[in-house]
């Protein structure tokens, strides 16, 4: 696992890797490629986006990639629901990821809400 100064980076990517390995299992087990390739698409788009958060050039740019990955995170948990009830993934499994997506989403939301520019009525 890699290791940087940044938690939230290294818990997405952790998280990322194990999306792919779930990816991997479904396709290879279950020979399912739509929903998967959903899962897969977004799980790993939150590491990507808080990498990109993490170049950015300016607040707002690090909040609205910030942002991108929030929503990422919610849509994976949504993602991981379907296979779960959809009787392609493991119950037990797909809870533990969603409990992580869930903790990943809470750690983005803290974020925002002390990053967002406060807008004057």
């Amino acid at each position: 696992m890699r290791k940087t100064e940044n938690p939230l980076a290294d818990k997405s990517y952790e998280f990322a890797i194990q999306i792919v390995r779930l990816y991997k299992k479904i396709i290879r087990i279950e020979k399912e490629y739509v929903l998967s390739k959903q899962l897969l698409k977004s799980g790993t788009s939150i590491g990507a986006n808080i990498s990109e958060a993490n170049g950015a050039i300016s607040k707002a740019d690090f909040s609205a990639k910030v942002s991108i990955a929030y929503k990422e995170s919610l849509e994976t948990k949504y993602w991981l629901s379907l296979l779960r009830d959809s009787d392609y993934v493991e119950a037990e499994e797909a809870n533990t990821l969603i409990d992580k997506a869930d903790e990943l989403s809470k750690i983005m939301f803290s974020i925002l809400k002390t990053t967002r520019i406060k807008v004057q009525p």
